[in-house]
Order: C-alpha cells, then sequence, then structure tokens
C-alpha cells in the first residue's frame, strides 16, 4: 500500500473558472470594476492573442490577494509589471519557478522525513516528544509566504488553471511543455491558512500513528479449549497482517479454517471496537476473542473496551479536512476535492464503475467455484480468498525460511534491489540507477513507500523485518512497496519537466505495485509455468477488486455521512459505519458469501488514516490488468519505461497514450469470464 503521508503543500488542488465567493471566507478584496481594469489594460498593452491568459490569469490572481499585499491601485500595478506574454522570457520564467519549487517542496520534505523517522522506522517506543516533532510540519507556512511575496500570485497570473473538463478537452493537443505550464497553472489556486495547513499534518501524524502501533499478539490468542493455535513470536499489525495471516490459512489442510474464524473475529472485534485495551500492541494478556474473555497468568481479568478510539481518529480526520472546505471556492467539500481534484475523476464516475462490477454476473460465478475448490460454503472472509496465486500452494513456513535466510536485515533487502530490477528485466546500468535512488529501512508500521520531492534525493521503502529477518508477508509488502519506489523513481528522474513528475493520481502507482507484487514467487525462482497462469491471472483480479470496490463504496458513503451528521459522536460514527458496511454487504455481498448483515468491509484500517485514499486501490486493479495485457505483448522493462515517463497528466488521457484505452472494467470482466468457463 502506499501511505500518502500529508505533503509540504497541503492540498493543492484545481478550481474552476467563475466568480463565486468562497463560503466562510472575507469578501474578495479585489472588486470586479478593478479586476476589469486590470484586463483591460493589459490587453491593450499585449493584444487580443493573450486575452485568455490575461483574463484567467488575472481573475485568478485577484482571487488570492488580500490587503496585506497592498490596494486595489497597487494589484493593478502589479498585474501590469509583472504579466508576461508567451515566449523566451515567460520559458524563462518557468524554468525558475521549477528549479526554485523543487528546492523549497524538496528539502521541506526532507526535513518532515527526518523528522517522522520515530514515528515511521522500527526502534523504542514513540514518545510524546517523539510525536511533538513528527506532528510537526516544516512548510506548514510555505505557501502563505510565498503570497505574501508574490511569488504565488505572479505564478498565478501568469499561468492559467484549467479546470478538470477544460483538461479533458483541451489536453489531448497539448504539448509536454503546455502540459507542465498547465500543471504549474494548478499550485496557487487557494490560499489555506498556515496554522490550518500544521493542524491537517499533525492530525493525519496522530492518525496515522494510532495505527501503525496497532498490534495483535496472536500467540496469545486463545481458542475455546483454551489452546493457542498461533506461534507465541507472531505479532500482526491491522488489519493488514491480519488479512494477510487469513489468506496463509488457504493452504492449511489441518486448521486452517479455525485460524481464519478467529482472525475473523478478532476483525470485528475491532470494529465494533469491543476489542480490550490491554491486547493492543502488548502481550501481557491472553485473550479469547470468541468469548471475549481475558486472562494473566491463567486467571480471568476485568478491562476496558477500547473506547471508540477508531472512530475519534476518523471524525478528527473529518473535522480538519471539513475546516479547510471554505478555502476551496469551487469545491463543495473534501469529498469533490479528493475525487475531482486529486484523483480527476468525478464520485459518480468512480462509484458507477464500482457498482457494475461488484454486480457483474461473473463475481456470483467466480464464488461458486471458490466454493467448490474450498469444499465447503463460504464465509465471509472469504471475500480475502488467494487460491487462484500461484503460492497457494506453496506452504508460507517454507516460505519464511527462504526470506529469513535472504533477508536477514532491511539492509540485506536493500542491496539486492539491483539484482531484483535486473531478473525483471532492466539492464545492468538502469538497475544500478534506479536501486541508488531508493532506500530500504525498517518500518513501525505495515510498510509504506515515501517519494522524494526533488531529483537529488532519495525514495524510501519502509518495511516489517522481524527479529529472525523477513518473513514472507513483509516481503510481498515489500515488493508492493518496491513497485512505488519505482513508479516514483522513473517519474521524478526520467519525465522531461519537473512540474509534470508523477502520475495522473495514486491509483496508477498502486497499478505498478501490484504488478510487481504479483511477481513476488518469480523473484525467488518459484513462479512456474501454470499453462492456466493467464486465466488465474484474472480470477485473482476479479477477486481482489470484488473486494476492495465494497471496502471503497463503504468509504464513501461513511465520509457522505459524516457531512450530514459534522457533529455526531465517535459513538455514533460506529454505529453509522457499521450500517453502511451491512447495507453494502447485504446488496453486492451476501448472496455470493452466503451470509447477512457482515460488517467486515469497514476493517480496512486505511479508511482510519488516510482520508478517502481506499477509491486508489481497486482503480490500480483495474489499470493494473490493462497494463499486464499491454505487458504482456512487450518487453516488460521497456514497457515500464515508456509508460511511466508519460508524467501527470489527466487519468484518460494518460491511459489513452499507455494501453490505447480509458480506465474500464471490461478487460477484467471478459478475461474473467472466459477464466470460469476454462477452469
Amino acid at each position: 500500500m502506499r501511505k500518502c503521508i500529508i505533503l509540504l503543500l497541503i492540498p493543492l488542488f484545481f478550481m474552476a473558472s467563475g466568480e463565486a465567493k468562497p463560503t466562510g471566507m472575507k469578501k474578495q478584496m479585489i472588486s470586479k470594476e478593478t479586476r476589469k481594469e486590470a484586463i483591460s489594460k493589459l490587453t491593450d498593452k499585449f493584444g487580443e492573442e493573450e486575452a485568455f491568459r490575461i483574463k484567467r490569469g488575472v481573475k485568478q490572481a485577484a482571487s488570492l490577494w488580500r490587503n496585506t499585499e497592498g490596494s486595489q491601485e497597487d494589484f493593478i500595478t502589479f498585474c501590469t509589471e509583472n504579466f508576461t506574454p508567451e515566449g523566451e522570457k515567460l520559458d524563462r520564467m518557468f524554468d525558475k519557478i521549477s528549479r526554485n519549487m523543487e528546492i523549497l517542496w524538496g528539502k521541506f520534505h526532507e526535513m518532515e522525513v527526518l523528522l517522522k523517522e520515530p514515528l515511521h522506522l522500527a526502534g523504542p517506543p514513540v514518545t510524546d516528544l517523539d510525536m511533538m516533532f513528527g506532528s510537526f510540519n516544516p512548510g506548514s507556512h510555505l505557501t502563505e509566504d510565498l503570497y505574501r511575496n508574490k511569488i504565488g500570485i505572479l505564478t498565478a497570473l501568469n499561468f492559467p488553471y484549467y479546470t478538470l473538463e477544460e483538461k479533458s478537452e483541451k489536453g489531448r493537443d497539448w504539448s509536454r511543455k503546455q502540459w507542465a505550464y498547465a500543471r504549474l497553472g494548478d499550485v496557487f489556486t487557494s490560499r489555506v491558512p498556515a496554522d490550518l495547513n500544521q493542524e491537517v499534518s499533525s492530525t493525519l501524524t496522530q492518525a496515522d500513528a494510532y495505527i501503525s502501533d496497532y498490534n495483535i499478539y496472536m500467540g496469545q490468542l486463545l481458542d475455546e479449549e483454551g489452546k493457542t493455535p498461533f506461534p507465541e513470536d507472531l505479532k500482526l499489525i491491522s488489519h493488514w497482517g491480519l488479512r494477510d495471516e487469513l489468506k496463509s490459512q488457504y493452504a492449511n489442510d489441518k486448521n486452517g479454517p479455525e485460524k481464519q474464524e478467529m482472525i475473523y473475529k478478532v476483525m470485528l472485534r475491532i470494529i465494533n471496537q469491543t476489542i480490550p485495551q490491554k491486547v493492543i500492541n502488548s502481550k501481557k494478556y491472553q485473550w479469547n476473542p470468541h468469548s471475549n474473555t481475558l486472562y494473566q497468568d491463567g486467571e480471568q481479568v476485568t478491562y476496558e473496551r477500547e473506547p471508540d478510539t477508531r472512530y475519534k481518529t476518523l471524525l478528527k480526520n473529518f473535522r480538519v479536512m471539513k475546516k479547510e472546505d471554505a478555502y476551496y471556492p469551487h469545491y463543495e467539500n473534501f469529498i469533490e476535492r479528493k475525487f475531482e481534484g486529486d484523483y480527476e475523476m468525478t464520485k459518480s464516475k468512480i462509484k458507477s464503475i464500482f457498482e457494475t462490477f461488484v454486480s457483474s454476473p461473473v463475481i456470483r460465478d467466480a464464488g461458486e467455484l471458490i466454493s467448490e475448490r474450498l469444499g465447503r460454503d463460504l464465509r465471509p472472509y472469504d471475500i480475502w480468498y488467494d487460491g487462484f496465486k500461484a503460492r497457494s500452494d506453496v506452504s508460507e513456513d517454507k516460505l519464511d525460511a527462504i526470506l529469513n535466510e535472504k533477508y536477514p536485515t532491511a539492509e540485506a533487502f536493500n542491496k539486492d534491489l539491483p539484482n531484483i530490477l535486473q531478473n525483471l528485466g532492466f539492464d545492468e546500468e538502469k538497475s544500478r540507477d534506479m536501486a541508488s535512488k531508493i532506500v530500504v529501512e525498517p518500518s513501525r508500521g505495515a510498510g509504506h513507500a515515501w517519494g522524494a520531492e526533488m531529483r537529488s534525493d532519495a525514495s524510501r521503502l519502509r518495511t516489517r523485518v522481524g527479529d529472525n529477518g523477513m518473513n514472507y508477508k513483509g516481503y510481498n509488502i515489500a515488493v508492493h512497496e518496491f513497485g512505488h519506489n519505482i513508479e516514483q523513481t522513473l517519474t521524478m528522474q526520467d519525465v522531461d519537466h519537473y512540474m509534470l513528475n508523477g502520475v495522473p493520481n495514486t491509483a496508477f502507482s498502486e497499478a505498478l505495485a501490484f504488478i510487481f507484487q504479483k511477481r513476488d514467487l518469480q523473484l525467488l525462482g518459484m513462479g512456474g509455468n501454470n499453462p492456466d497462469r493467464k486465466h488465474l491471472r484474472a480470477l485473482d483480479k476479479l477477486w481482489s477488486c470484488y473486494e476492495i470496490m465494497g471496502v471503497s463504496l463503504v468509504d464513501m458513503r461513511v465520509w457522505e455521512w459524516m457531512y450530514d451528521h459534522p457533529e455526531a459522536a465517535p459513538a455514533e460514527l460506529k454505529e453509522a459505519v457499521a450500517r453502511i458496511a451491512k447495507d453494502v454487504w447485504n446488496r453486492y455481498y451476501a448472496d455470493v458469501l452466503g451470509v447477512k448483515d457482515s460488517p467486515i468491509l469497514s476493517v480496512y484500517s486505511h479508511m482510519i488514516d488516510n482520508p478517502l485514499y481506499l477509491s486508489a486501490y481497486p482503480l490500480g486493479m483495474l489499470i493494473d490488468f490493462q497494463i499486464e495485457e499491454q505487458l504482456d505483448e512487450h518487453n516488460f522493462a521497456e514497457e515500464v519505461q515508456r509508460i511511466f515517463t508519460k508524467g501527470r497528466l489527466t487519468p484518460e488521457i494518460w491511459m489513452q497514450e499507455a494501453v490505447g484505452d480509458k480506465i474500464s472494467v471490461d478487460p477484467l470482466i471478459k478475461a474473467s469470464e472466459k477464466a470460469v468457463e476454462e477452469l
């Protein structure tokens, strides 16, 4: 997964054209008459050929001007003295701004990475002082400072912003330079106060720390007979570690189902917050999650449940994001900013894609196939069925032993990165070059990738490494995160303009991460040549999308509910999440899994620590599948480099250039229909 930790310029999304006043903000200082006068003077000076840039630039600059910048007359003077027509002078201005923004963003990002190390990396327990420094955003005042010295306003004046609709229509004919200019035009479009930037950073850091330290000591779990079915030293983070352990038990013919039922019960206790507070990140007690009884040294003890901390954290995220709403005049709320601004896809479009997919008849056929393979009726946790993967018949204990020896430390994995890349088909020089720009570090949490913000910095790969070395779960996640790092490195180092670095949205980074992750056994020389490989790949992707699309639909509806109930208490939110999760389940899952009213779709930890990120996963899976079909016909390494150096275009244009089609569920559904028929 990719941990999208809040970066230096807190959400800089795209404004639409128009004259609307921001709700809750001061009335725009620059009058309509002043804007007209500035536009008229500039048009007289530079001619009608610059009319669009003049009109758009003056309006955008006016929306950002405050009393601290000067009077109405000062605004007109600023515009007439600082507007630059198209040509060599504008090109030089763009180059200077790009260079200096890379320095500012890159250095502030580097500071943030270092300050958060005690929170993110394995080590001593996190202290209050660690949290204070880790929650501090050194760049929280940067945007405001750039407005006050007028760099931000000068940029807005000279580099027009384009709405999503305009980018989609005009962008097909733009040159690379025009795209880079448009992305610079996206940077200074709103003016969020520095103290609110800092509050957002602090809130999200606290949420991340809460999730990163949410571990369950599995060796302390008791079944109904008082036995401990899991290894004594097994510590799993919620929900990722619990989910991956549940997946691994499909290969356990002895007591796999019993262990899966126990993990499922633990997940339910976390969701409904009946989990004893004392068992979270602690191995002092023994816990029976079925009866919810707690023991210490064989004696039953009383306890307090977790006091709805999960939902308090979610509410804090919501409320700080809601505070920002007033500073984005053309987006009603954070939901719109996230989807139309960040994903550059409307929520209604994404929701329609997901609902179409989870309603597909082939899902029902796949469910029947899974039930036949398991020889039993399906259970709610079978949304994580893992039997279509090549590793499903490989003992995880065997994989753990191999990986313990191969990667005893994070440094050992770091040293092997060039070899991993060469095994994937990258040449030796490119492999060493990309690997030199990635640093592997032992993670406190489940693991994440954190890209650089300047070309002279490195991307970070944080992964869990146990006392005995890396196990399979950690390795599988590490390979996923390595895919993110390769995207981050290619899109930072090899894209032609700094302002185009990155991908259209995080789903595209997830796509490459999934592409790497599914090759984990291949990198160990255990991939095999199953003749049904292509069919199994389709069904594995189908079932993974089915699970995570439901999770994403729940996430969307929870945020809609919070906006409808902004004063809700944590207990009320907890009940609402359960209702929403059960409703989505009953609508799209109960007929396939055979059980009603399961709230399991609300277990995902990213719902708590990464606001509205979850849609990136299923979108990434669809993109991944379409790219994989492209890779089947071409050289893997060459095609990855071609596709992931296109930069931050809009999703539709990027996909057309990458694979010749839009993001669609059709290729995966058709491939899955064929797979079910063949298998």
